[in-house]
């Protein structure tokens, strides 16, 4: 039987990237997905696509930084599968900005997705929990940017920190109700978002050619090639997964030898 079979699983910014393979992943094992994104479109095309395979999703559109907008992903999905098992707050952005170049502006468009909108999913999914009699699994995709800091992702790397922080931080408030919360931690994986980098690369002088900056940064991993989505599925599955239940507070680094921690 598969070790995610019948968990009602929410995965936030599954309409494309990571989100989507994850998505993608666990209702081939037979979970009943949730797939929330900002792009009503792009959810329902990864919701479609799991249909068609067999599978169970639905689509809900949603802002991350906008509490109802989390509360109503939440509540379609307890409403479509009976109850929450997971949540994945897999949601982010990037930018590439010199240190000195970070504004204001540029500060709260990252951190308000990748840290508010953390805390934000995480608070209402353990008020779900709660509701539900307690037990649960929460699962934030944090990065390599969490564990060590890199220029010129100074404001990306800071709102990842945020995420391995929160991680800690609700596990050790949590796990007396049998609430477990671990992070992921990817590298340099070929997504679109690696799109909107480059071009923050090259924008500011950092880079002239097309994946130059993806090249560059993908050559660390020891294993020799960039990530790819599907090199991250299999510890997503054991997070989501009974396997995991005595592990809780833990950000596991998947990217291929980049970051030794």
């Amino acid at each position: 039987m598969s070790i995610v079979k019948g968990k009602s699983i929410v995965i936030t910014g599954a309409g494309n990237g990571i989100g989507a393979a994850i998505a993608r992943s666990l209702a081939a094992d037979g979970a009943r997905v949730t797939v929330a994104d900002l792009s009503q479109q792009d959810a329902n095309k990864v919701a479609a696509e799991i249909i068609a395979a067999g599978g169970t999703a639905i689509a809900v559109e949603a802002d991350v930084r906008k509490r109802a907008q989390v509360r109503a992903i939440i509540d379609a999905a307890v409403k479509a599968h009976g109850k929450l098992d997971v949540f994945f707050n897999n949601a982010g952005v990037c930018q590439a900005r010199p240190f000195l170049d970070i504004t204001e502006e540029d500060w709260r468009v990252v951190t308000d997705v990748n840290a508010l909108g953390v805390l934000i999913g995480m608070q209402e999914a353990i008020r779900t929990f709660h509701a539900q009699g307690g037990g649960g699994k929460i699962v934030n995709t944090a990065s390599i940017a969490g564990k060590q800091g890199f220029e010129p992702f100074a404001h990306y790397c800071a709102s990842k920190f945020s995420v391995i922080a929160l991680t800690q931080v609700a596990a050790r408030a949590f796990g007396k109700e049998q609430i477990t919360v671990n992070a992921f931690c990817p590298g340099v994986v070929a997504t679109d978002m690696w799109k909107t980098i480059e071009k923050g690369f090259r924008e500011s002088g950092l880079s002239h050619q097309e994946n130059e900056a993806f090249d560059t940064f993908a050559a660390g991993a020891v294993l020799g090639r960039s990530s790819r989505t599907d090199d991250i599925l299999g510890v997503a599955r054991f997070l989501a997964s009974s396997d995991s239940d005595f592990m809780t507070g833990q950000s596991l680094v998947v990217d291929g030898g980049m970051v030794f921690v």
